[in-house]
């Protein structure tokens, strides 16, 4: 069966879109996380963060994200980002108080 390309004017023209208005929409999905998932990558839990890949190891690195090894690969517990910013949070509050 012959596959038709369809080129980025036509799927955004169909669409009602401009082409950069396509990409930014593109963009803006990949970044959406994945709320099924009870571990992370780095990567993943960088992005939920908001912070850079090489931010997220020195969290991991210094225990104060913690992680866990199933089998060769490091994940990161999706609560332990809650757990993390619940904390910095109240260390804030107590700062500011």
């Amino acid at each position: 069966m012959p596959q038709s390309v369809l080129s980025l004017a036509r799927l955004s023209e169909a669409l009602g879109l401009t082409e950069q208005g396509l990409l930014a929409l593109v963009a803006s999905c990949e970044s959406v996380p994945d709320p099924t998932l009870v571990a992370l990558t780095v990567e993943e839990a960088a992005r939920r963060l908001g912070v850079g890949r090489t931010t997220m190891y020195a969290l991991v690195a210094s225990g104060e994200v913690p992680s866990v090894m199933i089998g060769r690969l490091r994940r990161i517990p999706a609560q332990a980002l809650s757990e993390y910013i619940a904390d910095r949070a109240s260390v804030t509050v107590a700062l500011v108080a």
